[in-house]
């Protein structure tokens, strides 16, 4: 009975060894959003390798349709079941933020972390992707009895859900059961997220010499600062708290100006209002528009002309909320019990794949891989963790 338990801890440590081998290749791999074809590629040798049938793999046209186009598609291996089961649905995507572009990932204890101070590591998502890809391997490899499976990595999460966004449905194969891996803590079940609007400006000024003839321009650069500012005097920038209603918005990117001496005719600003209830963002977005529009007013020259504002925009992904009744969401906690831990409910104020899955008919829950500090250079990622939630993820694939 010893032997037979000292083997067993002996076979887990050396399928936790190889399961870090592949994360330590997959997070060195750049991908940033619409650059993930040597991440599909490096999976599907892998995958292949372990006896996954060519026709098993489904690649959509996802990044033509989106505005960033891309290097390819969303990915998906499709795999029949051994037993009779309604059919489950694994996802993490594939991308990074840039900041994680050249990352060397080390092991430093019970952590990975990037051997650069200057970048991040990208374990949102790599160790997502990892996840599935190890279960995956583990059926293919020991045969072990399954429902059908599909296994989705996508592509452009980061640039605002797009390759959830812009999925092929028919290739899913109707899963009842849907499970989406992202970052946190492997026990954190997210049930919920909100939803995303952003926002194209573009402040159309007057330009003129700044030394010579100031007061005949218009100053787009003083459009904009006005807006802004009368946006963070309301309390309509940032956290924005109404009586019992919240929500947040962000100028986050802002362009313009050629020179010191010229009155800036243009500036280009792109900005977000975010927030779990539609009517209340919407009022954001209302908000923000009024405030450029009034600004655009405000700023005129000496012959009475003021500038103008154009306003684009979108929703990128509506918000979500899960029963805790909803099976999905049962069988993730129970999975979680099974592996020695308690489930924590939680809703997101970012955006998730399982947003467009949801709103598009796949109620999808969320649990982490044990990510920290994403998107900062300080990113580390807890390999215990990580681990917990690959036996809680092939508990899932495998127990009917």
């Amino acid at each position: 009975m010893k032997r037979s338990k000292r083997r067993s801890q002996q076979a887990i440590v050396k399928d936790d060894r190889s399961a870090t081998a592949l994360l330590l290749k997959l997070l060195a791999i750049p991908g940033p959003s619409g650059e993930e074809a040597q991440v599909a590629q490096f999976l599907r040798k892998q995958l292949t390798a372990a006896g996954a049938a060519v026709d098993a793999f489904h690649v959509d046209q996802a990044h033509r349709r989106s505005r960033l186009r891309g290097e390819t598609g969303n990915l998906m291996l499709r795999l029949p079941g051994t037993v009779r089961a309604p059919r489950r649905l694994f996802a993490a995507h594939m991308d990074t933020v840039p900041i994680c572009v050249g990352a060397r990932p080390i092991c430093r204890g019970n952590r990975i972390v990037a051997a650069d101070s200057n970048t991040g590591l990208g374990g949102d998502d790599r160790a997502g992707v990892t996840v599935l890809l190890t279960t995956a391997l583990a059926i293919l490899r020991n045969r072990l009895p399954h429902p059908p499976l599909s296994f989705l990595w996508t592509v452009q999460e980061e640039a605002g859900l797009l390759g959830a966004r812009h999925l092929r449905l028919g290739m899913l194969g109707r899963p009842r059961l849907a499970f989406n891996w992202d970052g946190g803590s492997p026990h954190r079940l997210t049930i919920g997220a909100t939803g995303g609007y952003r926002m194209s400006i573009e402040v159309q000024g007057i330009a003129s010499h700044a030394g010579g003839h100031p007061e005949q321009g218009v100053s787009a650069i003083a459009i904009a600062s006005l807006a802004i500012a009368n946006l963070v005097e309301e309390g309509w920038h940032g956290l924005i708290e109404k009586g019992r209603r919240r929500g947040t918005s962000n100028v986050g990117v802002i362009e313009g100006g050629a020179a010191t001496n010229v009155v800036a005719n243009q500036v280009q600003i792109r900005a977000e209002a975010r927030s779990h209830d539609p009517r209340f963002r919407q009022r954001i977005v209302q908000q923000i528009e009024r405030a450029f529009h009034q600004a655009a007013g405000q700023v005129k020259n000496s012959a009475g002309r003021s500038g103008r504002v154009k306003i684009t925009g979108g929703l990128d992904y509506e918000s979500f909320r899960l029963s805790q009744s909803d099976p999905s969401v049962q069988a993730a906690a129970a999975a979680v019990a099974a592996e020695g831990g308690q489930a924590e409910y939680t809703i997101a104020n970012g955006g998730l794949d399982a947003n467009w899955l949801s709103a598009r008919g796949i109620p999808t829950v969320s649990l982490g891989c044990g990510q920290d500090q994403i998107h900062t250079v300080n990113e580390q990622l807890h390999l215990d963790q990580f681990h917990q939630a690959r036996r809680i993820a092939l508990r899932l694939a495998t127990d009917v």
